[in-house]
């Protein structure tokens, strides 16, 4: 079987070209970045772009903003995901209220709060239902935080990601930093996905400016350069051919 069928592509223009065509199928990624940076959008695009242009439907975990939020944002870029929940296409799981005590009326909702087994096994139904392809965790740092001790993120986010895998869902799984020097805000979540792909938006002189980079992505070869993207009305567009120091 030739590479080219074992890769997902994103579909964000210009980030295929910098690894090879897409990422690798039924593997999980890390997305790291500062508050701001655009993993949010990112991993939806990601989504979007994987059911309107490739047939692959999606599911989104939303673990720190209420799905409405999580739809709002897509209006922006001219996504209508409330449609594409309708048609069946996409299912958000609505992991945030129930951490924050209010109720909610979403079709997809996880009870039990920050219950990693809870969490898979919603994970597992949905897909059976929806038949997903994709899938996002936006995001594991609110997991890092509730269970606190590394050695149990490392070993929970490996049991989430294995499974993500082994459900034949290539995922996408964010991480908010307070370092971009650093891949991970724990130091483990990038040691338990297949590559990590770290969005910057830093500070130069008086302007900032938004890159890219592929940190690390397992049995592919990519780019090792930093490049410049664009938050466009559109979405994301990065510019592979330039690149940028930050």
């Amino acid at each position: 079987m030739n590479d080219e069928s074992q890769r997902v592509p994103t579909g964000i223009e210009g980030f295929d070209e910098l690894c090879s065509g897409g990422l690798i199928k039924d593997r999980s990624y890390l997305v790291s970045g500062s508050s701001g940076a655009g993993k949010t959008i990112f991993a939806l695009q990601y989504l979007y772009n994987g059911i309107k242009r490739y047939g692959e439907n999606g599911i989104f975990v939303a673990t720190e903003e209420r799905p409405e939020y999580i739809r709002q944002n897509g209006r922006l870029f001219g996504w209508n995901l409330h449609a594409l929940e309708k048609e069946g296409k996409l299912a958000i799981i609505d992991a945030c209220s129930t951490k924050i005590g209010i109720p909610s009326q979403e079709k997809y909702v996880d009870v039990r709060p920050f219950d990693m087994r809870s969490l898979m096994d919603h994970i597992i139904a949905v897909q059976e239902d929806t038949n997903a392809k994709r899938a996002v965790i936006d995001s594991t740092t609110s997991i890092g935080f509730y269970l606190q001790d590394p050695a149990k993120i490392r070993i929970e986010l490996l049991k989430l990601s294995t499974t993500l895998e082994i459900l034949g869902l290539t995922s996408l799984l964010t991480c908010e930093l307070l370092n971009e020097d650093q891949p991970s805000r724990f130091g483990v979540e990038n040691f338990v996905t297949e590559g990590t792909i770290s969005l910057y938006f830093k500070r130069n002189e008086n302007v900032r400016v938004r890159a890219v980079e592929i940190y690390k992505m397992r049995g592919s070869d990519h780019s090792k350069k930093v490049h410049p993207f664009d938050i466009t009305a559109s979405g994301i567009v990065v510019h592979p051919h330039e690149d940028v120091y930050v």
